[in-house]
């Protein structure tokens, strides 16, 4: 029989107090398939805490994009449990978590899912259009969104003005322009040449250390050694869960 959790309120308020904001406890998605049930995640238990820098690793198919659609909620577990900063994600109606989605955590894809016509400021004031936010609060809080990504000079210009990896900025300050709690990226490097990647992945170092609390999702193990902590998926399980041990500057 599976270990009930209490769901009091102290309870969420300890994961609060430990610095816990992603808890999952034998999560589990299985999709249908015709005839086939597809297992795509099989009990995966994870904490990450505010702040960290995680990577999620894993070959195609292991299950590594549904473990970040589950955290991003963007999906529904077919068992287990999730917590969110405290909250038991399965208690949200589709309001509290379209707010999650728009508020909480910011999203960073390989494709940048930029409006075409739009000017760069205009791409990263959506989310903040989405949820009512005056004009003039928009305006400003997506300048200073883009200011933190080194693209206030562009900011006028289409996404065909700019380069990939300056459209991928945009679609980063896109991502931090309500101060999400949390940011995922899925393989943000992968439309980029290996330089320009090399930049974009400097960019979430900066932001680490800024305070913000990032996941990764890549298949690249290059990439992945920018985060502090690499979790490994296979067949829809965590094959190993460990630090990155990083080499200490040199000094003169």
């Amino acid at each position: 029989m599976p270990i009930e959790t209490p769901t009091t309120d102290s309870f969420r308020q300890d994961l609060v107090d430990s610095g816990v904001v992603i808890r999952t406890e034998e999560l589990t998605k299985v999709y249908e398939m015709g005839a086939e049930q597809v297992h795509a995640l099989s009990g995966v238990d994870v904490d990450i805490r505010k702040g960290e820098y995680v990577a999620i690793m894993g070959p195609s198919g292991s299950g590594k994009s549904t473990l970040m659609n589950l955290i991003g909620c963007l999906d529904s577990p077919s068992a287990g449990r999730y917590w969110l900063a405290g909250r038991l994600v399965s208690d949200l109606d589709d309001d509290e978590l379209a707010y999650i989605r728009n508020k909480e955590i910011g999203f960073v894809f390989q494709t940048f899912n930029l409006l075409p016509r739009a000017t760069a400021l205009h791409n990263v004031e959506l989310p903040l259009i989405y949820n009512g936010t005056p004009a003039e609060e928009r305006v400003e809080r997506a300048k200073k969104a883009l200011e933190r990504v080194d693209l206030i000079p562009r900011m006028n210009h289409k996404p065909n003005e700019l380069s990939g990896g300056q459209r991928q900025r945009v679609a980063i300050a896109r991502a931090l322009v309500n101060n999400p709690s949390i940011v995922l990226a899925d393989e943000p490097t992968g439309n980029l040449d290996s330089k320009t990647g090399e930049e974009i992945m400097n960019l979430f170092e900066n932001l680490h250390h800024q305070g913000n609390t990032i996941i990764l999702v890549t298949h690249e193990m290059d990439i992945a050694q920018h985060a502090h902590r690499v979790i490994f998926i296979r067949d829809g399980k965590i094959f190993s869960d460990e630090k990155v041990a990083k080499k200490k500057a040199e000094t003169d």
